[in-house]
C-alpha cells in the first residue's frame, strides 16, 4: 500500500509534522524527492534571493528530509539531481550548485550507512520535466553539445536500473558520443 503526501519539503517545521502524522503500523519506507526550479543567469546576475530561490526546493528540502528520516528504517532515499551538477551548465551556476548538494548528500547518507541514491538526470524529452520549460533553441543546443533527451521509457528504464546499483551517484544521461567529439 502506498501513501502519498505533499508539503513543502523546504519548511522544518511542515516536514515535522508531516512525519509526526505518519501512523505507526504504516511506517515511510522510502523517500523520492524530485523538486526543482530553474532560473538561469550568469554568476555575477545572481542575487542572494535568486539563489534561495533555487537552493530551497532542492537542498534545503532534501537536508530536512534527511533530518527527519535518518532514525527511519528506509528501504531508499532518492534524490532527482541534474546532470548539471556533475557537468556544469552554461548559465545555470545556482542550479549546478543546488544539485552538487544532493549528490553530497547521498554520498555522505551512503557513507554513514544509510539508503542515499543521487539521480543526475540528463534532459528528458520535450514536455516532461524541467524541459517543459526549455525552448526549442535550448533543446537543440542540448542535442548538439551531445546530451539528446531521454525518452520517458528510457527514464523509468534507467530510474529502475538504478536503484539496483550499489551507489550514491548515478548519472542517467543519453550521451551522443560523436557530439562529444565535436
Amino acid at each position: 500500500e502506498v501513501t502519498l503526501r505533499a508539503c513543502d519539503a523546504a519548511d522544518p517545521d511542515a516536514v515535522a509534522a508531516l512525519f509526526a502524522a505518519v501512523p505507526e503500523d504504516h511506517p515511510v519506507t522510502a523517500v523520492v524527492h524530485t523538486a526543482g526550479v530553474l532560473d538561469d543567469g550568469l554568476v555575477e546576475s545572481l542575487t542572494a534571493d535568486r539563489l534561495t530561490a533555487l537552493l530551497r526546493p532542492k537542498a534545503d528540502a532534501v537536508w530536512h528530509l534527511h533530518r527527519a528520516t535518518r532514525d527511519l528504517d528506509l528501504a531508499a532515499f532518492v534524490v532527482f539531481s541534474s546532470f548539471a551538477g556533475t557537468a556544469g551548465a552554461p548559465a545555470q551556476a545556482g542550479y549546478a550548485a543546488a544539485n552538487a548538494f544532493l549528490d553530497a548528500l547521498a554520498a555522505t547518507r551512503r557513507a554513514d550507512g544509510l539508503p542515499g541514491l543521487s539521480l543526475g538526470w540528463g534532459p528528458w524529452a520535450p514536455g516532461t520535466g524541467m524541459t517543459g520549460e526549455l525552448t526549442e533553441h535550448d533543446l537543440r543546443r542540448l542535442s548538439r553539445s551531445g546530451t539528446p533527451p531521454l525518452t520517458p521509457e528510457d527514464g523509468l528504464a534507467l530510474f529502475d536500473t538504478a536503484l539496483t546499483l550499489p551507489r550514491a551517484v548515478v548519472l542517467p544521461v543519453r550521451l551522443d558520443l560523436a557530439a562529444l567529439r565535436g
